[in-house]
């Protein structure tokens, strides 16, 4: 038998707390920089939402969003915050010498860290020089996703492209990027699929880690 869970939705086409996904994906799916969570408990999803058990009755058939409720680690984001979702990080490096581009990756999965990266050419592509490995990486995220018959997904990035292309606040016009968002909206029919900003080289542990795997590709160090 499934586990209840409770769904928190601070931002979206409605608020508050829903009892089934189905309902809180009608809120979430497709709004920009929507904000939301899943809880085992209706106290932690209450808590969450910052609002009394009462409160959070009333408001399981959701109210208006607001639009002082961003969330400041969703900037850009398509989405934020499915606790069930396995959290990927990506990274992309370039070496001008050979012209080759390259991603790291890492999947955090079942308490593990699994590792990949690949070295890549192809001319068109290395115009975009680090771009490339960024979009080759988030790619192949949702690729693992796929395989593995993952539902859902946190693909972490620092490059503000990986979301922007995918959820229209960027357009993509170079052959790269359009074959990139078409990948995303397919993908995205059998993955839930969310994105994360992170700063770049800020001591962050799994987004240094990605960026040395790149670089590791390259042979560069």
């Amino acid at each position: 038998m499934a586990k209840k869970k409770f769904y928190a939705v601070r931002q979206g086409r409605k608020t508050g707390m829903f009892l089934t996904w189905d309902e809180c994906k009608k809120q979430v799916m497709g709004y920009p920089g929507a904000i939301y969570k899943s809880f085992g408990t209706e106290a932690e999803a209450k808590e969450y939402l910052g609002i009394d058990a009462e409160a959070a009755a009333s408001r399981q058939i959701g109210g208006d969003s607001a639009a002082n409720m961003a969330d400041s680690g969703a900037s850009g984001d398509v989405r934020n915050g499915d606790s069930d979702a396995v959290e990927i990080y990506v990274d992309g490096s370039y070496y001008a010498g050979t012209k080759e581009f390259s991603y790291g990756m890492v999947v955090l999965i079942n308490g593990k860290e699994e590792k990949f990266s690949q070295k890549m050419t192809d001319p068109e592509l290395a115009q975009m020089r680090n771009v490339a490995g960024e979009i080759k990486g988030s790619e192949a995220a949702m690729q693992y996703a796929l395989d593995h018959k993952i539902p859902s997904i946190i693909i972490y990035h620092d490059y503000q492209g990986i979301a922007s292309w995918c959820n229209g606040d960027w357009k993509a016009n170079k052959p790269g990027t359009i074959a990139y968002r078409d990948f995303y909206q397919k993908a995205k029919e059998k993955v839930h699929i969310e994105f994360c900003k992170v700063k770049g080289h800020s001591n962050n542990k799994y987004n240094d880690m990605v960026d040395e795997l790149a670089k590791e590709a390259l042979g560069i160090h």
